[in-house]
C-alpha cells in the first residue's frame, strides 16, 4: 500500500487521483480548503470500500500559519511519503493579500508547494520511488516572474499572477536537486493542458461562459486526464527533474517535453 499527499485533494483532477488510488488500494491524504468537498470525497472515498485509507485536512495553505499545520499533520499521519501531488489552484480575478501580506496566488500556487515540498523530503525519501508531481504549466503562456514587484501591487490581472507562480514553479522543480543533491525523489511538472474542472468558476460571468465552452468543445474530463498523472507517479522518469505535459488528442498518454536535468544541475 503506497502512501499520496494530494493538495486540492477533494476537486477536480486531484480529487480523480485520489479516487483512482484509493480504488486499487493505497492511501491518501487529500488536503483542501472546504469542509463540504471533504466530507463529500470521505464519503466517495467510503463507497469504494476505501473509507478506513481516506484521510481528510482541512487547511488554508494560503497562509505561513496553514502550510506550517499541515505539515506537521502529515507528518504525525504518514513516516513515508510515495507520492506528492500539488493540484492546489484558485483563480483570483482580482487581487488579494494573505495575513501574511503574500498575494494570494503566489502563496497557494507556489509558496505551500515550496514549504511542502521541503518539508516533506525526508518522507518521500522513505519510499522505494518517490515522485513529487507539481500540476503547474510548464511550456504554457510565457509569463515571467516579477522580481521587483512579487505581490503585484501594481499592474495585477489574475492571468498575470497564474503565469508568475506558473514560472515560480519551474525554478522550484529545478531547484529541488540542488537543495537534496542526494535525493532519489523524481520532481515532475506536469502541464494536463485543459481540463473540463472548476478552475474558471472564479472567472467574471462572459470569460467563464467562454471558458467552459472551450472546455466543452476542447477539453478533457478528469477522468481522461487522471492516467497519464497515475502512469507518472507509478513510472517516474529517470531524470531528477522533468517538464511533461498531456499528449495532445490522446487522453490517457503524456509525453516529456522538455528535460530540465543540465539546469539542475548547474548553478
Amino acid at each position: 500500500m503506497r502512501t499520496y499527499v494530494i493538495t486540492g485533494g477533494t476537486d477536480g483532477m486531484g480529487k480523480g487521483l485520489g479516487l483512482h488510488f484509493l480504488r486499487r488500494g493505497d492511501r491518501v491524504i487529500a488536503i483542501a480548503s472546504g469542509a463540504t468537498k471533504g466530507e463529500a470525497f470521505r464519503r466517495e472515498a467510503a463507497a469504494l470500500g476505501g473509507g478506513e485509507r481516506a484521510v481528510f485536512l482541512r487547511a488554508d495553505l494560503s497562509t505561513l500559519t496553514g502550510m506550517r499545520d499541515t505539515l506537521a499533520r502529515v507528518t504525525a499521519l504518514a513516516d513515508t511519503v510515495d507520492g506528492l501531488v500539488f493540484g492546489a489552484q484558485r483563480f483570483r480575478p482580482r487581487r488579494e493579500v494573505t495575513e501574511d501580506g503574500t498575494e494570494f496566488t503566489f502563496a497557494l500556487h507556489y509558496l505551500s508547494r515550496f514549504v511542502l515540498g521541503h518539508g516533506l523530503a525526508d518522507a518521500l525519501e522513505r519510499a522505494d520511488t518517490p515522485v513529487i508531481m507539481n500540476i503547474c504549466g510548464p511550456g504554457g503562456f510565457p509569463g515571467r516572474i516579477h522580481w521587483d514587484n512579487l505581490t503585484l501591487r501594481e499592474g495585477y490581472t489574475g492571468t498575470r499572477a497564474a503565469m508568475q507562480a506558473s514560472r515560480a514553479n519551474d525554478l522550484l522543480g529545478v531547484a529541488f536537486p540542488h537543495r537534496h543533491p542526494n535525493t532519489r525523489t523524481r520532481y515532475v511538472l506536469y502541464n494536463p493542458m485543459m481540463v473540463r474542472t472548476a478552475m474558471a468558476d472564479p472567472l467574471p460571468t462572459p470569460q467563464r461562459i467562454l471558458t467552459k465552452a472551450a472546455g466543452l468543445v476542447f477539453g478533457r474530463s478528469v477522468d481522461q486526464a487522471v492516467p497519464p498523472i497515475a502512469q507518472l507517479l507509478d513510472e517516474p522518469p529517470a531524470d531528477p527533474v522533468t517538464a511533461s505535459g498531456a499528449e495532445p488528442g490522446s487522453p490517457s498518454r503524456a509525453r516529456t517535453s522538455t528535460r530540465t536535468t543540465r539546469s539542475a544541475s548547474t548553478p
